[in-house]
């Protein structure tokens, strides 16, 4: 009995080692298709390893490499826009160059005394070579009244630097953003990098139908599109906005660049083409803060209640003050508290006046242009600091400005100039679509 097991335990061993090496085989032969059968020999043959090893010595030459050597004919160039407490050294160092002699003839040379150093918003681009010295430097300018450029350009030469100067045509580009209202305006557009030029004329454009002063809300966002003038490829100043867009609490409103054929100017429209320009401008400064509105109030000079019949706008002494419509100058001298005043006539026995002026710029019957300069702000008379005090009489009746302003008539696109409208408006749209729907910019 214990013969006839031990066999049988032994026939069960066999099968068991055949079904063994048979799944081994199997497994050695799937591993040998997926990996080109390195696997299959190493493990089903066993004298693999006794075959004769043979070592193979074969001379490699290295490759020749190009020269490591520094190229001293690398040109290095830079672009930035000069400061107001710039001198030739931290200028051509904030440039990235190195060079005492570049500095002793900037220091020395007219134009760039006059001109360049310690003039903010220059354009100014260099060309250095390896060693951090200049090759050549170019700055540019212009007026913002003027659509040509000057060009100032001081290069080495073997024997000394040269310049020479020369102007040339600005070229126009588009550019466009957008932003949303935090706390200002002005904040809104820095933090979307727009030009104040752009914050401003935002605010001039909308002024008839948003008092940017005391309706602006937290949310509140504007896109724009607006030209760019440039010199040399590089954007020297922004122009005129083309189109814009402004919700003010969930309201849309819109303004479209639009000049007539043989028209002498052209002017802001909406949609329907309904010119934005008003009558009068609802602010006799380009952007202000209300200090004092149109209301009861306590006298900060008199210490006093009554009543106060304009409006006071901070601002610092010397900024322009204009005046809001067409019209002529009846007052233009000293006059009690209002120290430097202008009062201005207009049609319908409208009169305007502008007081506390740290200069006047106009005399007694000129005739004056909406928006045109009429003096600056200043602190005569009762003022405890530089404001502008603005009223606006009707008949000798002050009226509050700001309602003035929103009620004043305002034209439409002729009939010959609709059609031309409406295409300008379809492009428009899409750029200013563009423009708003990148995304939004925040000022905290």
């Amino acid at each position: 009995m214990q013969t006839f097991f031990s066999l049988l335990a032994t026939r069960l061993q066999n099968s068991m080692n055949s079904q063994h090496r048979k799944i081994l085989a199997g497994v050695a032969v799937s591993l040998s298709v997926l990996g080109g059968g390195a696997f299959a020999v190493a493990n089903l043959d066993e004298g693999a390893s006794k075959l004769p090893l043979r070592e193979v010595v074969e001379s490699v030459s290295p490759v020749s490499l190009p020269s490591m050597q520094a190229d001293t004919s690398l040109q290095l160039f830079r672009t930035d826009l000069t400061r107001s407490n710039d001198t030739a050294d931290s200028l051509l160092s904030r440039l990235g160059l190195s060079d005492p002699e570049a500095s002793a003839y900037l220091r020395n040379a007219r134009t760039a005394r006059q001109q360049v150093i310690a003039h903010a918003g220059r354009l100014v681009s260099v060309e250095g070579d390896a060693a951090h010295r200049l090759t050549r430097l170019t700055a540019r300018w212009g007026r913002d009244d003027s659509d040509q450029f000057t060009r100032w350009v001081m290069e080495r030469t073997a024997n000394g630097f040269v310049e020479h100067q020369e102007t040339a045509p600005l070229t126009v580009g588009t550019r466009m953003g957008n932003g949303t209202i935090q706390s200002s305006l002005f904040a809104a557009t820095d933090d979307a990098n727009l030009p104040d030029s752009v914050a401003s004329q935002l605010a001039d454009i909308f002024s008839g139908d948003i008092d940017f002063h005391r309706a602006l809300r937290k949310g509140d966002r504007f896109a724009v599109v607006y030209e760019s003038l440039e010199a040399d490829g590089e954007t020297l100043r922004a122009g005129r906005v083309l189109s814009a867009e402004f919700v003010n609490n969930g309201k849309t409103h819109q303004a479209f660049w639009f000049k007539e054929a043989n028209a002498k100017e052209g002017g802001y429209f909406n949609a329907d083409g309904t010119s934005l320009r008003r009558t009068y401008l609802a602010s006799p400064l380009a952007f202000s803060r209300i200090t004092s509105s149109f209301k009861m109030r306590f006298h900060p000079i008199l210490q006093t209640w009554r009543a106060h019949l304009g409006v006071d706008y901070a601002a610092p002494t010397g900024t322009p003050v204009r005046s809001v419509g067409q019209g002529v100058v009846d007052v233009a001298g000293v006059q009690n508290g209002f120290g430097n005043v202008v009062m201005l006539k207009h049609a319908n026995g409208h009169t305007t006046v502008y007081a506390h002026l740290s200069r006047i710029d106009v005399r007694r019957g000129q005739s004056i242009a909406q928006g045109q300069t009429i003096g600056l702000v200043g602190a005569t008379g009762w003022a405890t600091g530089p404001h502008l005090h603005f009223e606006f009489r009707v008949n000798g009746q002050h009226i509050d400005p700001l309602t003035m302003a929103r009620q004043s008539t305002a034209v439409e696109v002729t009939a010959n100039g609709r059609e031309q409208f409406k295409r300008l408006t379809a492009s428009a749209k899409v750029a200013l679509n563009a423009a708003a729907s990148t995304q939004l910019s925040r000022a905290e």
